[in-house]
């Protein structure tokens, strides 16, 4: 069909993403028309207290204009609250870590934003997103990492259906940003030197307990930070470890928790092997599902603290103190246990450690906040996570895994971080995914999302 004759709505931002994805398009022949979505009234949630969209909209109307191609506003805030706002609060008063960015490319732009659209007449929509879309020999359409390895955003994109990737056009993904940048500053465009966008989709950088104060109550409790000690009595943990030493392969030894190194910057899987599990495949398939279960629990903690009055002073004044407990201490007061996420480091005020201190749990019924000292605290790291039945999702459907089968795959749990080999076991209780090596700060809420190659498979939000 001839270009000039498919009708493409770019979503414009007013970033320097999507205002290229508009002009190559432009240039390839399109008709293109943009569209800038308001998702979000509030300025009082945003640090800048300003309403940071009116900008962007402004900004995104110059963009449109120096292409030559029609602009449209159209206001999708009250669906933004109830699919995704509200889907967030709800996560996170259950002591969960949702991912809105991800919900936001679900349910608003590739749903509501492409609704409207195609009302405007569209045969598709773009995005600025940094992946690629091909066809699949059995017609089929794949999600593929984008060219540039420190850009990839295929993650944000793990829940699109093959419905939705119909109707989908990603211009700028055989692109890097070195270049998007190049191209939109040879074009003049407004949006060339813009700095990219951070912080929650559509409302912009917010300060996360602030913004979740709307409407989830503070109430303090308890900081306890859990001592190495413990682990030691822990009944769950002691088996995990033993079941881990057993699937072992001979000579295999296992690193029980992470070893600290900053992120890298390549997150695509740039070539690399999958690798080789350390695991035995026969002993891992021989696991029963009570004990797959058991394998990606989290530990829990109950570690009660008993007082003591004692006289201080030369007043001998009475006073009251926790006795010492060898399994840890109270070491600070929080605002409520939902506003803080398992791998958190910042905004705890705790001092006197020689090490960080992070987050390994949270306990929202006991609203009670566990820390641990050091990147290689044992309540960091697991090995093993749950994704219920209802909840996995397979982009195309003749790749889905059938109960009993087991398949090695790199897997990712949060955006930022690089791919990880390691196993795939789908279940009648749900697919489980066992890593080769531990991963840090799994939290329940977030999405795991694996690949085969180059290829985006599939996704499923994180049970426990």
């Amino acid at each position: 069909m001839d270009k000039r004759h498919i009708k493409v709505c770019v979503g414009l931002s007013g970033g320097v993403d999507s205002s290229v994805a508009a002009y190559l398009l432009k240039q390839e022949g399109y008709d293109v028309f943009a569209m800038f979505m308001q998702n979000w009234h509030d300025a009082d949630s945003t640090l800048h207290g300003d309403c940071e969209w009116e900008e962007d909209r402004f900004v995104a109307e110059m963009v449109a204009r120096k292409i030559g191609i029609p602009f449209y506003f159209v206001d999708l805030s009250k669906p933004y609250r109830q699919r995704v706002v509200d889907y967030m609060f709800d996560e996170y008063a259950r002591g969960r870590t949702p991912n809105p960015d991800v919900l936001c490319n679900r349910e608003i732009k590739f749903d509501a934003f492409l609704e409207v659209a195609l009302k405007y007449g569209a045969d598709y929509v773009a995005t600025g997103h940094y992946c690629r879309k091909e066809e699949s020999p059995e017609g089929e359409h794949r999600i593929l990492e984008g060219m540039d390895p420190n850009k990839d955003q295929t993650y944000f994109l793990c829940q699109l259906s093959q419905e939705q990737l119909s109707k989908a056009l990603f211009p700028i993904g055989h692109l890097t940003k070195p270049e998007v940048r190049r191209i939109a500053k040879e074009a003049d465009l407004p949006s060339a030197e813009k700095k990219d966008s951070q912080g929650i989709c559509f409302v912009g950088k917010v300060d996360l307990p602030t913004f979740l104060k709307q409407k989830l109550a503070s109430v303090e409790g308890d900081i306890v930070e859990v001592y190495d000690a413990y682990y030691a009595t822990d009944s769950l943990y002691s088996w995990q470890q033993e079941t881990l030493s057993r699937l072992l392969k001979e000579g295999e030894t296992l690193e029980r928790t992470v070893r600290y190194a900053p992120e890298e910057k390549v997150l695509t899987s740039d070539g690399k092997p999958l690798g080789i599990s350390p695991f035995r495949e026969e002993s891992i398939k021989a696991l029963s599902d009570e004990e797959l279960q058991r394998l990606a629990m989290p530990v829990r903690y109950a570690i009660s603290f008993e007082t003591e009055t004692y006289r201080s002073g030369k007043h001998h004044v009475k006073k009251t103190r926790y006795k010492e407990n060898p399994f840890g201490r109270i070491v600070g007061r929080h605002e409520g246990a939902q506003f803080y996420t398992i791998g958190q480091r910042k905004g705890l005020g705790i001092g006197g450690h020689a090490e960080p201190v992070f987050v390994i749990d949270t306990d929202t019924e006991a609203n009670r906040v566990y820390v641990g000292e050091g990147h290689s605290h044992k309540g960091l790291s697991r090995f093993c996570l749950c994704i219920a039945p209802d909840e996995i999702h397979w982009i195309r459907p003749s790749r889905r895994m059938r109960p009993g089968e087991i398949r090695r795959y790199r897997v990712r749990i949060r955006y930022r971080q690089p791919l990880q080999s390691a196993t795939l076991l789908m279940r009648e209780s749900g697919l489980y995914v066992l890593f080769d090596q531990p991963q840090r700060g799994i939290s329940p809420g977030q999405f795991a999302v694996w690949y085969d190659g180059q290829e985006m498979l599939g996704s499923g939000v994180i049970e426990q």
